[in-house]
This record gives structure tokens, C-alpha cells and sequence, in this order.
């Protein structure tokens, strides 16, 4: 497959988990009717980005209400569906997981958020480590289009996991996040452009939209192709884009400009 038809549902999120579920399902619906085949929402979808929701929201993946939603509307639009993020409660432990969903309903892929955010920032006070525990593997998932990896926001300040996935020749990279205000307006889109310029892969951003619930989320999802251009973006608002990716366009970046081949990892 050449092509890949992208959808990407920027959400608001409040404090009633069912209602965050059903609007997810929602806007789901939307970027299929538009032609989505692989379909993204943003961090924390089904839960306020707060510490004091994360234990109670918690759910077993797959068997929770939100993976079954996922599950159900991946088998019945025969899409690629990549579940943003939830808290997972796995025995004893709580993950920040974004799971994957195949055209058949079938998890495939689950990718633990590596780099837990604990920051004491002007406007955000956080300790993910507080209820999260880390994951300890990058995660990739195969389509008929090509490899995508997955990193859930703060993963992506971190480039060493970017090559790592690289090396299981990904096309491009999902990164559910919920970056506040402060940190979107100084680092959101810089960062996402350069992944996708220092990797030459695409790179599909998801936020929630902006909410007056808790934590305000910067919003501007975005899409960006391997050479650091915007081909889709969200404003602050509940919206859906669609976009369309070429694996030709990740080929013909990577022939003219072959930084991947100059590398010089011995040197460094």
C-alpha cells in the first residue's frame, strides 16, 4: 500500500469516564465516514489529566469498556485504531497504555509510556510516577502501508527512543499526548517537526482539545511529513482531521537528503 488514509480526533475530556468513551466512539465514527483506515485519539482519553483520577479510571486491557469500544468499532469500519492512551491496571500496577487495534478487532500491539512525567513546571505540577509504573519497551505495529512506532507524549522529548524504533524500519510514528498550555506554546510543534525531520518519518500528533475540566490541554494535533512540514493541524477546539500519507514521499526524502546513511554511530 502506497497511501494511508489518517484520521485524528482531538476530543474533549471531562470527568465522567462512559461520556469520554462515547464521544471517542464518536469521533471515531466521524474519521471513517471521511476515509480513515487508521484512526488516532489523543493521551488520556477516557480520563482527566490528574493524578486523582488516574487509580479510579483505571481498566484492564483488553477487557475494559474502552478497549471493547476500540475493539468493536476497529472490526465494524475494518480501520487500524490506536486507543490514544488510558490508565491500565495490570495486576498491582497502573500504565499510562496506548493500545492498538487491528481491521479484524484483535490487539496488537501495547505500548507502556517509557518516560514518566514528574515536573514542576509554573503552571503543571506533576508526578506520573506517583501511580504510573514505566514501560520498558519501544513498540511498533505493522500495517499494509508500513511500521509505525508509538510514543505517548513526554516519550517524544526523548530521541534515543525515536532511533530505536528506527531500526525496526518504521514509516512513522504516533504519539498521543495532552501538553499543557505552557509547555505547547514553547515546545508543541518544534518537537513533532523535528522527530519527523531527524528520523524522516511522519509523525501523527494527537491532543485533546482544550478543556475548562482540570487540566488544559494545548490542543493542535497535528500530522507532519518527513520533512518537517504541517500537512494537517488542529486549532484548540473538539475537531477530527483527515489526512492522506505517501510511503513515496518518506523514500524520496530519505534519497535526497540519506542522513540515516551518514550516521556515524561509532563516532558518538
Amino acid at each position: 500500500m502506497n497511501t494511508l488514509t489518517v484520521g485524528v480526533c482531538q476530543v474533549r475530556v471531562g470527568a465522567d469516564k462512559e461520556k469520554n468513551i462515547a464521544n471517542a466512539a464518536w469521533a471515531i465514527a466521524q474519521a471513517h465516514a471521511r476515509g480513515a483506515s487508521l484512526i488516532v485519539l489523543p493521551e488520556m482519553f477516557t480520563c482527566p489529566y490528574d493524578r486523582g483520577y488516574f487509580k479510579t479510571f483505571a481498566e484492564p486491557v483488553p477487557r475494559g469498556p474502552a478497549c471493547e469500544m476500540l475493539a468493536d468499532l476497529a472490526r465494524t469500519f475494518k480501520a487500524f485504531i490506536v486507543g490514544g492512551s488510558i490508565p491500565e491496571r495490570h495486576g498491582k500496577r497502573i500504565y499510562n497504555s496506548s493500545p492498538v487495534f487491528n481491521p479484524g478487532g484483535k490487539l496488537i500491539a501495547v505500548h507502556r509510556k517509557i518516560h514518566l512525567f514528574d515536573v514542576n513546571l509554573k503552571t503543571v505540577r506533576m508526578r506520573e510516577s506517583a501511580v504510573f509504573s514505566p514501560g520498558a519497551l519501544p513498540t511498533v505495529f505493522t500495517t499494509p502501508f508500513g511500521v509505525f512506532g508509538l510514543a505517548i507524549c513526554y516519550d517524544a522529548r526523548f530521541p534515543e527512543l525515536f532511533r530505536a524504533m528506527l531500526r525496526k524500519k518504521i514509516r512513522g510514528v504516533i504519539v498521543p499526548a495532552a501538553f499543557s498550555i505552557e509547555t505547547g506554546v514553547a515546545h508543541w510543534e518544534p518537537l513533532m517537526r523535528m522527530r519527523a525531520v531527524d528520523n524522516q518519518v511522519y509523525v501523527i500528533a494527537a491532543s485533546p482539545a482544550r478543556t475548562s475540566v482540570l487540566y488544559h490541554a494545548y490542543g493542535h494535533s497535528m500530522a507532519v511529513d518527513p520533512w518537517g512540514k504541517i500537512i494537517a493541524e488542529c486549532g484548540t477546539g473538539e475537531e477530527v482531521f483527515v489526512c492522506t500519507l505517501d510511503s513515496q514521499r518518506v523514500a524520496d526524502v530519505r534519497e535526497r537528503l540519506p542522513l540515516l546513511k551518514h550516521r556515524r554511530p561509532a563516532a558518538y
